[in-house]
């Protein structure tokens, strides 16, 4: 592959070298179906079973709370449906925010056409929800809150802790975080936190597609998302994906030693960024300079340059970035995060998100900002 400055990594990061060795060496020598009683079956049911230990072990959780799932979207479809599914005669009503991922915005307004009723609460000019708004929100028929831990097109940081604070209060309301984007990022104490239920998936931390778990905390019950052969406690039906949930497990444990190592030098590498964007005077920076994670920047571009095209001028210098979250970026509509931020329809369909990876270097800085200016200038020419 030739030299490229990948700037797309919410939307996916590029495997550790060691997770692809794993899922090789497990698909290659442990193929069999982990649920097989022969020997080679419970040969792959004990790495199943390993991989969910070191996993609870680096979230501080037990190795039963941990379900595996084929990845985030299905991972938050189950905790929003199988909590409103489950819990559906204590109530039928769900706080949610308005700048949610699709995998949490769509279950909830399927689960409206069910006759569920839906809160989806403002956020700030930051794109953070408030804490008084969720507790105004509140009532004797909630029985989920769902806010994510950090913002996929901003970066914004949510009050996670102090939400579950709140909900301490309220031992009849579940609370599920889609963590997603703050996995090895942005540290979060699960117990802590008062966190019910909680999303990751592999592929954002240098694991493989197609891998993800969900932690139920013990004692909540959820109605299973997928019926069958009652793999995963009778939660999550499906021969388990053994080799990818091993390489999750390895990706998962470099992902986080690179934080303990490297998230001082991501950070800076971030505020360099935004000081060479801040001084191209064409764009406009939505991404908050306080409180927000150390991985993804946002801004908006001058009028007349569309961001898709935008998007590909740089493609053709070996550049990477995205427009909105890359599940919605392919349907040329305003960014709903930016709109809910305040910022105007205008500005919302301008926004482009650069998002980084411990891989990224300083180095990679000058060249992008100047093929970014070249592409506005490109593309501002063809417009006049």
């Amino acid at each position: 592959m030739e030299a490229m400055i990948y700037l797309d990594n919410s939307a996916t990061t590029k495997p550790f070298p060691e997770v692809i060795d794993s899922f090789v060496a497990v698909a290659t020598n442990y193929f069999a179906n982990p649920s097989s009683l022969h020997g080679l079956g419970m040969k792959a049911e004990r790495l199943l079973a390993q991989a969910r230990e070191q996993i609870a072990a680096m979230l501080r959780v037990k190795p039963n709370e941990i379900v595996f799932t084929s990845g985030g979207t299905e991972a938050n479809n189950f905790a929003i449906k199988g909590v409103a599914w489950q819990y559906q005669r204590r109530g039928r009503h769900i706080i949610t925010t308005k700048i949610e991922h699709p995998s949490v915005a769509e279950p909830c307004r399927q689960l409206e056409e069910l006759g569920f009723e839906v809160t989806y609460l403002p956020v700030d000019r930051e794109g953070r929800v408030s804490v008084e708004q969720v507790e105004r929100a509140l009532r004797d028929d909630t029985i989920l809150v769902s806010v994510m831990h950090v913002n996929n097109e901003v970066g914004t940081v949510q009050p996670i802790e102090e939400i579950g604070a709140l909900l301490s209060r309220y031992p009849k309301t579940l609370f599920h975080v889609d963590r997603v984007q703050g996995i090895s990022k942005v540290p979060l104490d699960l117990k802590q936190a008062g966190v019910d239920l909680c999303t990751i998936s592999a592929h954002k931390f240098h694991g493989l597609r197609g891998a993800g778990l969900l932690y139920v905390r013990e004692g909540v019950r959820l109605a299973p998302l997928i019926a069958g052969g009652g793999q995963e406690r009778q939660l999550r039906s499906g021969t388990e994906n053994v080799a990818a949930i091993v390489a999750m497990a390895k990706a998962l444990r470099l992902a986080l030693e690179r934080y303990e190592r490297d998230i001082g030098r991501l950070q800076a590498l971030k505020d360099e960024w935004l000081e060479a964007l801040l001084a191209i005077p064409d764009i406009e920076i939505n991404t908050p300079r306080d409180g927000a994670a150390p991985h993804i920047i946002n801004f908006s571009l001058k009028r007349g340059v569309k961001p898709e095209v935008f998007v590909h001028e740089l493609e053709k210098s070996g550049i990477y970035v995205s427009t909105t979250s890359a599940c919605s970026s392919k349907k040329k509509a305003p960014s709903k995060t930016l709109l809910a931020m305040g910022l105007g329809e205008d500005r919302a369909e301008r926004g482009i998100r650069i998002s980084l990876s411990f891989d990224n270097s300083r180095e990679e800085i000058a060249p992008a900002v100047a093929a970014i200016k070249q592409a506005i200038k490109t593309l501002s020419e063809v417009t006049e």
